[in-house]
């Protein structure tokens, strides 16, 4: 199995709580959180980097500093995060490879991109814990992957000759014409096989969609041995993540990293409206995400 090296194993260390669970606010969305920002594409064209950087500012402030980590990306935030003092001394700072959006195959596969320049040294430098990368995956169709599986296979050996802590998270997708139903039938096999897949290229911590059911958490929880795995939200609603987050926890999970589901609608281009919402609605989320790590701790301890 990927066993971490005594250096990853401290940066892991890093993206824990108290109860030494993973517990990461994700705030590393650019094209994403300026839909939420603004309305039409046009006023989301006029938002700066340096508007979405002070949101995630602002995430990080009132949110991810109460937890163990928080995840940003290599063009908004850093590295004023650090150099402004944003992030607290005692929180966890991941920066995420992946460039927003993705290229499509004449297949209509999807093939991730990373962003330019931003190696295993360059994290480093930015002051970061580690990194994350973010790969799309169809396990049911090999000749989807190979140009996504190469990258994975690529930043985890960069980041391995620099011996710095990696994430992996892996997205699955529908295909063209493929019905909703159809997928969503596929979804607890495409992310057990995509688990594999990434465990296959030299994953160490794993960052990874809701399963889907009790038998598809622990089936999970199974293959990946000692590779720790976080459960990401997606974008659900907080009452649907935190049903998610309880059955993967119960199932094995070692943490959560967690991003819309927290603060989807708690940003505003209005910092003031940023401040009241991130402070009282979001922190309330992490709340009840955290005594959900907190019960399954004990019941660990009592095992």
């Amino acid at each position: 199995m990927n066993k971490m090296t005594t250096a990853e194993r401290r940066g892991y260390q890093m993206i824990c709580d108290s109860t030494g669970a993973m517990m990461v606010v994700a705030c590393d969305q650019r094209g994403g959180m300026r839909t939420l920002l603004a309305a039409t594409p046009e006023e989301q064209a006029q938002i700066s980097n340096e508007t979405l950087g002070k949101t995630k500012y602002d995430i990080t402030r009132f949110l991810a500093s109460q937890a163990g980590c928080v995840l940003v990306d290599p063009i908004c935030a850093v590295p004023g995060i650090i150099d402004e003092g944003v992030v607290p001394r005692n929180t966890g700072l991941l920066i995420g490879l992946d460039a927003s959006g993705w290229d499509t195959s004449p297949e209509g596969y999807r093939i991730s991109k990373m962003v330019d320049g931003i190696t295993a040294r360059k994290v480093r430098e930015l002051g970061a814990t580690g990194g994350k990368i973010m790969i799309y995956l169809r396990s049911d169709k090999p000749e989807a992957n190979t140009e996504n599986l190469q990258t994975l296979r690529d930043v985890i050996a960069d980041f391995a000759r620099e011996d710095l802590f990696l994430v992996v998270e892996f997205l699955t997708y529908p295909l063209e014409n493929e019905s909703k139903e159809a997928y969503q039938s596929k979804i607890p096999q495409l992310i057990q096989e995509g688990c594999q897949a990434c465990i296959d290229c030299g994953s160490k911590v794993l960052k990874i969609p809701y399963p889907g059911t009790e038998e598809a958490c622990a089936a999970v929880t199974d293959l990946c041995g000692d590779v720790p795995w976080a459960v990401l939200s997606a974008g659900v609603d907080h009452a649907t993540f935190l049903t998610q987050v309880d059955i993967s926890l119960r199932n094995g999970a070692s943490g959560v990293i967690a991003g819309r589901s927290l603060w989807k609608d708690c940003i505003s281009l209005d910092r003031n409206v940023s401040k009241e919402k991130l402070s009282s609605i979001a922190v309330s989320r992490l709340r009840d995400i955290q005594q959900l790590l907190v019960k399954y701790k004990k019941e660990r301890n009592a095992a």
